[in-house]
């Protein structure tokens, strides 16, 4: 289902509760909700739908991914960048990393580990942001 957006940044300031596979009815909302916003947005976190849970979703080049309680353990090439976010209006600037190592859990609750580079890794950096309650 759709969901409507959350825009109020004392909500979002807030850091995101662990997910369960409890929650997979709220990824499923969050891709609903990413699809219907594909000609602006690449990546979605729950509290961005009112769900405060660590549960986001992105588009890894052409195919929509989730994941369940992402955490960055690794980080490598600084840059400086400027992002949008739906639920804020304008461009601000910000730090991101080149490479990033990201463990998460699939809706099975299994945990993976894997690099992602470039413009992926900054999606899901941008998404893990919200998750930690960082506005950017």
């Amino acid at each position: 289902m759709v969901r409507e957006l959350m825009k109020d940044t004392v909500f979002l300031a807030q850091k995101a509760q662990p997910a369960t596979a409890d929650d997979i009815p709220t990824a499923d909302d969050l891709l609903d909700t990413l699809r219907a916003h594909a000609d602006g947005c690449v990546g979605m976190a729950a509290n961005m739908i009112g769900v405060n849970k660590a549960i986001i979703v992105f588009d890894d080049e052409g195919t929509l991914r989730e994941m369940f309680n992402p955490e960055i353990v690794y980080r490598k090439g600084l840059y400086l960048t400027e992002e949008g976010c739906l639920s804020l209006q304008g461009q601000r600037k910000t730090k991101r990393h080149k490479t990033i190592k990201v463990q998460w859990q699939d809706r099975e609750m299994h945990t993976h580990i894997k690099n992602f580079t470039g413009w992926t890794a900054q999606i899901i950096q941008h998404e893990v942001d919200h998750c930690n309650g960082i506005i950017i």
